[in-house]
C-alpha cells in the first residue's frame, strides 16, 4: 500500500469515533496516531493547543455536551504529497447535531445545527505531528439568528459535498494524476494574482481553468457564488476593492498544495497577507492596516476544469486583527434571549 493510502488509513478511527461520537473512542484514536507533541491549529478562539488531552478537553468536550448527539459526516478525504514532500491528509464536511445548549454563548436552537470543518493533518514517520483546520463557526451563529455582523453577498446555505460524490478518494494514489490537479491550481492562482496590478479581469484567464458551471463555497459571511461571474460579484470585486494589494506579499507564507486524484488542496497557517487600504469588503470601513488570513481550500477537477471549489476563512480571526470582537458583539446582541452574568458577560 502506497504511504498516502495508508494515512487515509491510519485517520480513518479517528473519524469513525466522531461519527458515532464517543469522547472516549476520539481519545483514544488521536492518541494512536499522533505525536505526543502534536499540534492542533484551530480557527479563533480555539487557536492553538499542543498534545492530544489537551485539545480534547478543550474542544470537543464542551461541543458535546451543547450537542449532544454529535455526528461527523466527511465528504472530502483525500491526501498527498507537497513540492516540499511533506505528507498530508485533507478532511472536509459537517459537523450536525441537535443544538441544545449555548455553545461559545451561541443561543441554542433545539433544532439539527450544521458546521462546516476543512482540517489538515500532516504526517511525519506515521504520526500526526500538526493539524491545521478551520471550522465555519459564522454558519452557527447565522442558524441561530445571532450572526451580529453584515449579511453575506453570496448564498448562504448548506455546503454540499462533491458533485460527483466521490470525495473519499480511493488509493492506489495516482502520484500523475494529482500532480496535474495540484498544478492547475498553482497555474490558476498565479493568473489570479495578475489582478488587479496587471490590468482587468481579463489577465486572470478564468475561462481557461475554471468549468462554466462552477461553483465557488466561500465562507459564512461571504457565502456561496455559482459561476464566474458569482463568484466574482459576491466575493472577488468586493475583496479586491477592500484589498487591491492581494497577493503582493506571496514572500511571507509558507503554502501546502497537495493533490489526489481530481481534488487538490492547499493549506497555510496563514495563506494571505493583504490591507484594508478601501471600502468595498464586508462593509469594513478601511483601516490601512495589514492583516494575515488563514484560508483552507478544496478543489474538485473535471474534464480539465475546476468544477467546484471549497473555501473556508477565519472571519473571526480577521475581524479580530481589526479591534472587532465578534463573540462579545453577539452576546451584547443576544443578551435578551440568554440569561448573562452582568458582572463577566457571559451565558449563565
Amino acid at each position: 500500500m502506497d504511504r498516502h493510502t495508508h494515512h487515509k488509513d491510519l485517520i480513518a478511527p479517528v473519524r469513525a469515533a466522531m461519527y458515532d461520537f464517543d469522547l472516549g473512542a476520539l481519545r483514544a484514536a488521536l492518541h494512536a496516531v499522533c505525536a505526543p507533541d502534536v499540534v492542533f491549529r484551530l480557527a479563533f478562539p480555539f487557536e492553538d493547543t499542543v498534545g492530544v488531552d489537551a485539545y480534547v478537553d478543550k474542544v470537543y468536550a464542551p461541543l458535546a455536551t451543547a450537542w449532544p448527539d454529535l455526528e461527523r459526516r466527511d465528504w472530502i478525504v483525500m491526501g498527498g504529497p507537497t513540492p516540499e514532500w511533506a505528507d498530508w491528509v485533507g478532511c472536509g464536511g459537517s459537523y450536525v447535531a441537535t443544538f441544545r445548549a449555548p455553545w461559545l454563548d451561541i443561543p441554542p436552537t433545539g433544532h439539527l445545527a450544521h458546521m462546516r470543518f476543512h482540517e489538515f493533518y500532516r504526517f511525519e514517520e506515521d504520526k500526526i505531528t500538526e493539524m491545521q483546520a478551520l471550522w465555519d463557526l459564522p454558519e452557527v451563529m447565522m442558524q441561530a439568528d445571532a450572526w451580529p455582523m453584515v449579511p453575506a453577498l453570496g448564498r448562504e446555505w448548506h455546503v454540499p459535498g462533491p458533485a460527483t460524490c466521490d470525495g473519499l478518494v480511493p488509493g492506489p494514489h495516482d502520484a500523475a494524476e494529482g500532480a496535474a490537479s495540484c498544478q492547475h491550481i498553482v497555474d490558476m492562482l498565479e493568473h489570479m494574482k495578475r489582478h488587479p496590478s496587471q490590468g482587468g479581469p481579463e489577465v486572470m484567464e478564468m475561462e481557461r481553468f475554471w468549468h462554466p458551471r462552477m461553483t465557488w463555497y466561500g465562507p459564512a459571511g461571504i457565502g456561496t457564488g455559482r459561476g464566474i461571474e458569482g463568484f466574482r460579484n459576491w466575493h472577488q470585486i468586493p475583496f479586491l476593492n477592500g484589498m487591491p494589494d492581494r497577493g503582493q506579499y506571496v514572500d511571507d507564507i509558507v503554502y501546502h498544495f497537495f493533490g489526489d486524484g481530481p481534488y487538490a488542496a492547499v493549506t497555510g497557517w496563514p495563506d494571505m497577507y493583504q490591507s484594508i487600504s478601501h471600502s468595498g469588503w464586508l462593509g469594513i470601513a478601511p483601516t490601512g492596516k495589514k492583516i494575515e488570513m488563514r484560508s483552507l481550500d478544496f478543489w474538485r477537477m473535471e474534464n480539465g476544469l475546476i468544477r467546484e471549489n471549497w473555501v473556508l476563512v477565519d472571519m473571526l480571526q480577521m475581524y479580530d486583527q481589526i479591534g472587532v470582537d465578534v463573540l462579545a458583539r453577539m452576546r451584547e446582541f443576544n443578551k435578551a434571549r440568554l440569561g448573562f452574568d452582568p458582572e463577566t458577560g457571559r451565558a449563565l
